[in-house]
């Protein structure tokens, strides 16, 4: 039995790979950043050709950083962000990918709202239609892409488009087709009368079979072998929609146990034994075949953060801290209790409100660039507040949480979700959480470990904690309530914006 696991961890634009050991400890990271393509508003797509190259080069990188013999590796694991769409033709190449922060949908799931479509996809899935859902996408490009729709052979998520690179296999996983509401549930299958309420329902030959996340899919082709330094034969499992990746690789495996994700997207998520029944909450997935996780989302988390420092502050001259750690420290330099703008964290719209669009509020000429960090920093925190509210109205309740993704490296972003969600915030060892799920469910798969469970109790381990605040309490009780109140009366300024601009 070999000594080591490669998780590859795919988002909307980096993939990573990372080599740990049976302790969880990290080896060697590689990493490389794609483009994303905005062809039209409201377009984002990315070419898979790139994904695939960028992923050789960090599996190829990551080995020879790790100075190990590759036939230590024992099974590998891929995580990827869950919905958009990542399609072949019918010979098996790249013919389209989609990221989860396209809104090209957006009419049609103001159509299918007027219709009643989303109470006819709740009694199968537990979930209702949204601009970047996977059967949405499908849907559009059925509508409004034919010719491209006729030449679509398999519908992927964006780790089983890795995983069919890697293997050749056409397969997918039980907690990215949940997620994306294409499964019967708690059924965990395909559903004639689900593909047919999406209007999908002479599509079900495009489905990849549907595996358990920690099940061999395949293993490694010597083709890929030659390409990336890996050794033929190694299994590869199906793997993880990236979220349900980064709840197993913080250490959140337990019923009632929560998990908060600020990266591209807001992701909150409780496991329960039973899937909820309310149509208040967005996403349903699950992760075993006796556990589910009520998960409340969207893109309104770290990915603002990503473009004020791509846009603004990315070319600072500052040697000793990188553009992020100068955030944080900004953001620390402000009073909490003081005079703080409300930002709005809807770059890519919002989950109530596709139309939805960021901005800041309450500006004046004694606000700095402190200020403005402060109040995006606590927007994101609000807007995550709000999901978590929604989640304790279903009955998902939690008195803790694991936060991960980008937003947990900072030193006083945790903090500030602590204060403004009021429970203790745990913050994991390892950074690379997605990866890491990744590689606790090959290890899992192959038989290093019972289940996830004892995956996770082996290879992950608590860093940081954070005490909520009381003192602050009220002031963010109070920012909160205008955060709220300033979104529900742009709604119909957002609208006018997206009448405008269709004119255009």
């Amino acid at each position: 039995m070999g000594k080591y696991i490669l998780g590859l961890d795919a988002g909307n634009t980096v993939i990573k790979a990372i080599i740990f050991d049976m302790s969880g400890r990290e080896l060697a990271l590689a990493v490389r950043d794609g483009r994303s393509s905005m062809p039209k508003p409201g377009h984002v797509e990315r070419d898979l050709t790139e994904l695939w190259r960028n992923a050789v080069a960090v599996i190829g990188e990551c080995i020879d950083q790790a100075g190990i013999d590759a036939s230590d590796i024992v099974a590998i694991g891929c995580a990827g962000h869950g919905n958009g769409l990542y399609a072949l033709d019918r010979d098996g190449a790249p013919l389209i990918g989609i990221q989860s922060l396209d809104t090209r949908a957006v009419g049609i799931v103001a159509e299918w709202a007027e219709q009643n479509v989303g109470d006819r996809t709740y009694v199968h899935c537990l979930q209702k239609p949204w601009a970047a859902q996977t059967p949405t996408l499908l849907a559009w490009l059925k509508r409004f892409a034919p010719e491209l729709f006729a030449g679509i052979g398999t519908v992927f998520l964006c780790k089983d488009f890795v995983v069919n690179r890697l293997t050749g296999a056409r397969s997918t996983d039980t907690s990215d087709m949940s997620g994306c509401g294409l499964l019967e549930m708690p059924g965990r299958r395909y559903n004639q009368e689900l593909l047919a309420a999406y209007g999908l329902g002479d599509c079900m030959d495009l489905l990849p079979p549907v595996l358990e996340s920690a099940e061999i899919a395949g293993h490694i082709t010597g083709e890929v072998a030659a390409l990336t330094g890996l050794r033929a034969g190694t299994p590869v499992v199906a793997g993880l929609f990236d979220v349900v990746a980064s709840a197993i690789g913080s250490g959140v495996t337990r019923t009632g146990a929560a998990s908060i994700i600020a990266g591209t997207w807001s992701i909150n998520q409780v496991i329960t034994d039973e899937p909820i029944r309310d149509p208040s909450i967005f996403m349903l997935s699950t992760f075993d075949p006796t556990r589910y996780l009520a998960i409340e989302s969207s893109a309104t988390s770290a990915a603002n953060l990503e473009w004020i420092v791509h846009e603004f502050l990315e070319h600072t001259n500052d040697a000793d801290r990188s553009p992020f750690e100068l955030c944080s420290d900004l953001v620390a330099s402000v009073d909490p209790d003081g005079d703080i703008p409300i930002y709005h964290p809807f770059l890519y719209g919002s989950q109530q409100n596709g139309r939805a669009r960021a901005g800041f509020y309450g500006m004046a000429g004694w606000h700095t660039r402190a200020h403005m960090l402060r109040a995006l920093f606590e927007g994101v925190a609000f807007e995550h507040k709000r999901h978590v509210e929604t989640l304790h109205k279903a009955g998902a309740t939690f008195d803790e949480a694991v936060l991960s993704g980008g937003g947990s490296r900072s030193h006083i972003w945790p903090q500030i979700f602590a204060d403004v969600l009021g429970v203790p915030v745990t913050v994991a060892r390892s950074r690379e959480t997605g990866a890491l799920g990744a590689a606790i469910a090959a290890s899992t798969g192959v038989g290093v470990f019972a289940d996830f469970s004892a995956g996770s109790a082996a290879m992950t381990q608590a860093a940081r904690h954070y005490t909520p605040n009381g003192a602050i309490a009220p002031a963010y009780a109070r920012r909160y309530r205008l955060y709220r109140e300033i979104n529900q009366a742009m709604g119909p300024i957002w609208q006018r914006i997206a009448a405008e601009q269709a004119l255009t």
